[in-house]
């Protein structure tokens, strides 16, 4: 079983409110600052383990330099050296997900789980030497951020001007206006809701830990609806136009034509099922940057029921396991299990792992496919160390 979020991170995590209390007054509403929500808290990794995750071809990763008052903006992966020679002020490294990568990063994003996984995205985590920082900026989503390593000075504001600059190649706003500022410590933490101007300015060498929520666009999901929706599909029939008469315009379009196009189209029909299918499909779907290595030797099918009823079973920290009563989709895959099986796997879609015991045969077939893979292994991830590299 996967070492346990120690019992008073919720307590303290917080600042002694609970999560409903957080929900009411504060989620989407008005900033939080909770002094040492994790009391003792030091950090995850050190800049060197966060230069090794961005040399990483699979991990996404940015550098932001500001110097001569320009900013300047790198993706990954990069090259270790290129990073060890950077100035001694005004830049900041950036890892999205390092949740998929370090066993301890995901038992802290999950210390969130409150939220819904649907909403719950990543853990960034950025190291940036004095002066370092992205700008001043907003987030579309709401952002939980955990002081590590060093001092960092937030200021914020509720502004209402967004406007951006507009020859920068970050989302920088050209007006910051800051009505509070906090320097937080290690383990301090500050909740900001979406669109809730900020700007972080590190004071020493320091780690920030980013909790961030997924808030797709509007226009987003009606593209992947949309796309979801063709293979769907399956109207009857083909254009026809038995009243077609002889054009003197042949390069015009009629206004007929217009209209037997519109009458097809407005066949298109979906009900509340295919909403919740997409909705599994499209929240549960990895994105592009993240793939799954199936085992190099797995277990023949025996062997692995024997093991996890020894040492039990975790969820690979990449994958997400949601369900609609029995309807299960994993990574984008959609599963419907019997009422035996269901139960064990809604366990571990909220737990993310199952404690070691027997599973109905059902349940191991099931378990056993996502195994081979790569969504789930026996036993739990072993703190200390990188995720092995995924191919």
């Amino acid at each position: 079983m996967p070492t346990p979020i120690p019992p008073y991170l919720l307590k303290t995590l917080l600042g002694g409110i609970s999560p409903h209390r957080f929900m009411a007054e504060y989620w989407q509403k008005k900033p939080l600052l909770v002094r040492q929500a994790l009391p003792g808290f030091q950090g995850l990794l050190g800049k060197k383990g966060l230069i090794e995750l961005a040399c990483r071809e699979e991990a996404e990763s940015r550098l932001v330099l500001h110097q001569r008052g320009r900013w300047r903006l790198e993706h990954g992966p990069f090259e270790a050296e290129a990073l060890e020679h950077l100035p001694a002020r005004g830049w900041s490294l950036l890892v999205q997900g390092v949740n998929h990568f370090l066993p301890e990063a995901d038992r802290l994003l999950r210390a969130f789980n409150f939220v819904p996984y649907t909403r719950l995205d990543d853990l960034m985590v950025s190291f940036a030497p004095p002066g370092g920082g992205v700008g001043p900026h907003f987030d579309s989503y709401d952002v939980f951020l955990i002081q590590g390593l060093g001092r960092r000075r937030w200021e914020i504001s509720a502004q209402t001007d967004l406007t951006l600059v507009e020859s920068a190649p970050l989302r920088i706003l050209e007006h910051f206006e800051p009505e509070q500022s906090w320097e937080l410590e290690p383990g301090d933490m500050l909740y900001l809701p979406p669109k809730y101007a900020h700007n972080g300015v590190a004071l020493t060498d320091c780690m920030t830990y980013s909790v961030g929520f997924r808030a797709p666009s509007a226009q987003e999901i009606a593209v992947q609806f949309l796309t979801y929706l063709q293979d769907q599909l399956q109207l009857e029939g083909m254009y026809a136009d038995p009243d077609l008469q002889p054009s003197r315009h042949p390069g015009q379009i009629d206004a007929k034509l217009i209209g037997r196009l519109a009458a097809m189209i407005g066949r298109i029909r979906w009900s509340q099922a295919d909403i919740r299918d997409f909705a599994g499909r499209y929240l549960s779907e990895p994105k592009p940057n993240i793939f799954f290595a199936p085992p190099a030797r797995p277990l023949p099918a025996k062997a692995f029921a024997q093991r996890i009823e020894k040492v039990g079973l975790q969820l690979d920290p990449k994958t997400l396991l949601l369900y609609q009563n029995r309807r299960f989709y994993i990574n984008g895959e959609p599963y419907l299990a019997s009422a035996d099986t269901a139960a064990v796997l809604r366990r571990l879609a909220d737990q993310r792992a199952l404690a070691p015991g027997r599973h109905a045969p059902a349940a191991i077939e099931c378990l056993y496919d996502w195994y081979r893979a790569g969504f789930l292994q026996p036993g739990s991830l072993q703190p200390g160390s990188l995720q092995p590299r995924s191919k």
